[in-house]
């Protein structure tokens, strides 16, 4: 029986074998790129004289993983890398292998390197799904130059891969696909007569694949989908003609066409409004902004997100609860998803728009970053570094620390800074909310340094 989670490819690319195999697939994976020329987006890794472009062109592959939302590319990637390099292909599935089948593939490589002298890009997708046996398992054959690993993750693999495997592999981040990279592609889709749906006659209404790329939200697997799905169910008329109208394609996506402009700045006109209606305090119109990107199809999770900037950003300690409220409707979304989440959002909104406002954690931290590019690694003072061994108490680590407990309101007069920046002020604190509160607190601690 055949093992599902992994499958070799050999002849990746073969025409008879892909021509056989694909008849029958979805169009998101007939009209996968098969070469780098194909590829729509990622210029800031597959543009010419780009790091990843240098290392195919010139065959000087190392592990890598590639970090990214979902239909931005990864395993087109990958396959596009194992055919122009030559390589054996083998695609292998986090969910549902393990260190068994972890075994055949190293076994499999052996014999492709040993008897038909290739190298084998082994490809894991959801990688952050393995565990640490597992991703232990993959090390040593890492190391030996065994096997090419490319993973796909669209989780951050600083928290869902472990660091020796990390330290071996190249992270790249890939980016959504901007509208206009979908446009090239459902433009690519509808005139394709092998691959794609230029055997039927399409007559599309004007700004249809507009509003299918806008919907996709970077997604170039979802728009293809939502393409393939208007174009046969569309009832052909006596010409044959199939006939895509605004309102047949909002039955396909089960909404209304409220999409963005044409030449794709609705978007950020959008996110625009409604951050600086939350700044200015009107609920309001926080409110019909937000209504707008969530009837348009925008991905909830991006306007959580940036409520949970907004949070720290325009209001952050005069009402330190505005933080908690932004990240559990970003949690609300994760659990009950659309469009029930949208009242979890509307909430958040309501009480960012109301709350008191501060942006000086926003400039605090902006000073902070200007001093550390200014003045680089300083030195972390003898009194605050901490002294494990008898060498380092030696040292002077950890001499002369005042433990502020020990210590009336629990506070000492200390220098908590560089030297070369002791004295240096950074978060002044407004009168707004809860960080009159904190001024008050920091103005007899600051008047004692002074």
């Amino acid at each position: 029986m055949k093992d599902p989670s992994r499958r070799s490819e050999r002849g990746l690319f073969d025409p008879q074998g892909e021509e056989i195999e694909k008849a029958s697939a979805p169009l998101a994976d007939r009209m996968r790129p098969t070469s780098l020329l194909e590829f729509v987006g990622q210029e800031h890794l597959l543009g010419k004289g780009n790091p990843l472009r240098n290392a195919i062109e010139r065959d000087q592959l190392q592990s890598m993983i590639f970090w990214g939302p979902p239909g931005s590319g990864k395993t087109t990637l990958a396959r596009i890398i194992a055919f122009a390099t030559h390589s054996h292909f083998i695609s292998f599935s986090a969910v549902l292998a393990g260190v068994k089948e972890i075994r055949e593939v190293t076994k499999e490589a052996e014999g492709q390197r040993r008897f038909q002298r290739r190298r084998t890009i082994l490809f894991v997708d959801e990688i952050h799904r393995f565990n640490k046996a597992q991703q232990d398992a993959f090390l040593p054959h890492v190391e030996s130059g065994l096997l090419i690993l490319i993973g796909a993750t669209t989780e951050n693999p600083s928290f869902e891969v472990i660091s020796p495997l990390l330290s071996r592999t190249r992270v790249f981040t890939l980016h959504p696909l901007a509208r206009d990279q979908l446009l090239v592609i459902l433009n690519r889709t509808v005139k394709d007569e092998k691959r794609g749906l230029g055997k039927f006659t399409v007559e599309l209404e004007p700004h249809i694949l507009d509003h299918i790329a806008a919907m996709a939200d970077g997604d170039a697997r979802v728009a293809l989908n939502v393409l393939e799905m208007a174009v046969m169910t569309a009832l052909p008329d006596k010409k044959q003609v199939r006939r895509i109208t605004e309102k047949s394609l909002e039955a396909v996506m089960q909404k209304k066409a409220l999409l963005y402009d044409k030449n794709g700045e609705e978007h950020y006109n959008l996110i625009s409004a409604l951050h600086k209606s939350l700044r200015g305090s009107d609920p309001d119109a926080a409110l019909y902004w937000l209504g707008r990107m969530l009837e348009a199809g925008e991905d909830p999770l991006y306007i959580a997100r940036r409520m949970v900037r907004f949070a720290s950003e325009d209001i952050g300690n005069a009402e330190p609860r505005a933080l908690q409220v932004a990240v559990t409707a970003m949690q609300a979304v994760n659990f009950v998803g659309m469009p029930e989440a949208n009242l979890a959002l509307g909430q958040a909104a309501v009480y960012l728009a109301t709350a008191p406002k501060s942006n000086a954690l926003y400039t605090a931290y902006r000073d902070v970053q200007k001093d550390i590019h200014r003045t680089l690694s300083l030195a972390v003072p003898l009194h605050l570094r901490n002294a494990p061994t008898n060498l380092m108490k030696e040292l002077g680590y950890g001499k002369g620390y005042q433990y502020p407990h020990d210590f009336p309101d629990y506070h000492v007069e200390e220098n908590y800074l560089p030297e070369e920046l002791k004295g240096r002020i950074y978060y002044r604190p407004t009168n707004q909310g809860y960080e009159g509160e904190i001024r008050k607190r920091l103005d007899k601690w600051r008047k004692g340094k002074g």
